[in-house]
Formats: C-alpha cells, structure tokens, sequence
C-alpha cells in the first residue's frame, strides 16, 4: 500500500514539475536571453553576458517610441485599476443590499468573460465608428462645420481603450466582491450602529478597514490584466495609441535581436513590481487589524 502510494506521489510530483517548467520555463528563457552579449542572438547558446540589449531598448527600436507606449500603459493600467476598484466596490455594496433586476446586472457585467476577447475588441471599435459619424451628422445638421474640419475620432486610450479594459477587470472585481461580502458578518455593522455611527462612518472606520486587503486585490488584477491585455486592445485603439503589449507583439515580426528580450523581461519587472508591493500592502492592512484587534 505505501509502495502505491509512494508511486503516486512520485508521479504527481512530476506532473507538478513539468507544469511549472511549462508555466515558467519560457519567462526565465527570455530573462536569460535578454542578458546576451552584443553579437548574441535570439537563441542559445549565449555569446557572453551584458546589458547590452537594455542599453540598445534604452536608445529607441527604430520608428517604435517604446517609451511613449510604456507611459500610455502605465497611465491607462494605474486610471482602470482606480476605476475597477472604486466600481466593484460600488457595485459590491449595491447586490449586498438588493434591487430589482439584480440577477439581470450581474449576468450582464459577467457575460464579457466568456465572449472572445478579439470580439469584443471589434464591437467596441464598431460602436465608436458609429458614435464618430453620428457626431459629424450632427455637426452638419446643425451647420457646426468646424466639428465636421476638427474632429478626427471620439476612439482613443481613455475612452474606447478604457472601456476595453474595463469589460475585462470589472468582472473579475465584481466576483472578488460577492465572496467577500458573502463572508463579511453584518453584526459588526449592527454593533457600529447601536453606538450611534452613521451609515458613512459604519463604512468609514468598520466596513473600509475590514475589506481592504481584498480592495487591494482588486487593484492588483485591474492594474496587471490591464498592463498585459492585447487583444481587447487591438481594435479599439488606433495604430499611434499602442500599448505596450500592442507594440511587443508588433515587434516580434520586425526585430530580430535580443531587444526584444530585454523589453519583455522589462515589462515583466513591472508586473512582479506591482504584485510584490500589493503582497507588502496587504500584509501590513492585515497586520494594522490585527493590532486593533489585540486592543
């Protein structure tokens, strides 16, 4: 019996080895590749060890501004993180307390996860087209023709890109909300209440503190499935408002050095970066409660 289940084991754990090679193996390449030297290549074996290629990323990839489409990414993952936040705490609050047509909201917001992201994409650019000539019909109607000389596009980073994004990261705070709240005990508002606070300082100094590591949850999935998203942006943005995942998949067919590496171990960084400060953030919430609590 213990031979069966020592064979088992053994199994398992390779299965288990084999999945993480698999799920990490391709990440330590390319953050291995991206330290070639300055005649290396895109593949082993390595001809020395530098940094050259993030010196060579540093300068500029030709006609890509990579850094133009760094700082859109950073500003349009940090603007969805606070808005996925602030919603899905909105929203939390609301299905907890009940309204009509709930049932129907909640299959509504959630229905974007199982419809292809490429889709959506398309429909999001569809919708803005038909938005930019409705403005112009306007513009003519009403004999406005500097709307009709001005105006370009109402698409854009902040707008269809937005709501690109926010079709992905609102679902999944939505769910993160629902089990938090489904666990969250309603006598420590109800003790609040019976010593005289109102409904924002119940929330304020019980509800907020309580809810914050799962708050600070939600952020770190807003800001890092917004930073990595490609597809939902591949259509509601225009070609001189890339992304940086837009513009990395666009240079996969065009450079043909380890720079590439170099940007995808960067960006990389900056996912860990942000999940480690999230980590750091929640153990010191966790930490601050539990300080209270000793008290």
């Amino acid at each position: 019996m213990r031979a069966r289940r020592s064979a088992a084991s053994v199994g398992l754990a390779a299965f288990f080895g084999l999945f993480v090679v698999f799920l990490y193996g391709p990440m330590v390449t390319i953050l291995v590749l991206s330290f070639q030297g300055p005649t290396g290549g895109l593949t082993f074996p390595m001809h020395g060890v530098s940094t050259h290629w993030f010196r060579t990323l540093w300068g500029g990839l030709g006609v890509v501004d990579i850094w133009s489409a760094f700082g859109r990414s950073l500003r349009l993952g940090m603007t969805v993180m606070v808005l996925t936040v602030l919603l899905s705490l909105a929203a939390g609050y609301a299905f907890r307390r009940g309204f009509r047509g709930a049932g129907l909201v909640f299959y509504t917001a959630v229905a974007s996860l199982i419809v292809p992201s490429i889709v959506v994409s398309l429909g999001i650019a569809v919708e803005f087209r038909l938005l930019d000539e409705a403005i112009k019909a306007f513009g003519e109607a009403w004999g406005l023709a500097w709307i009709g000389d001005r105006f370009t596009t109402s698409a854009g980073t902040f707008t269809s890109g937005l709501g690109a994004h926010l079709t992905w990261t609102l679902p999944f705070g939505l769910l993160i909300m629902f089990a938090v709240f489904n666990r969250f005990d309603p006598r420590y508002e109800e003790a609040a209440r019976d010593l005289g606070a109102t409904p924002w300082q119940t929330f304020r100094h019980v509800v907020l503190p309580l809810i914050a590591p799962s708050l600070v949850g939600i952020a770190l999935f807003g800001f890092t499935l917004s930073w990595d998203e490609a597809a939902r942006s591949s259509q509601a943005l225009g070609s001189d408002q890339n992304t940086l995942p837009l513009e990395l998949t666009g240079l996969t067919t065009t450079v043909t050095n380890p720079a590439i590496y170099a940007l995808g171990t960067m960006t990389t960084g900056v996912s860990f970066a942000v999940i480690l400060v999230s980590l750091l953030l929640i153990r010191a919430l966790r930490r601050r409660q539990a300080r209270r609590g000793a008290e």
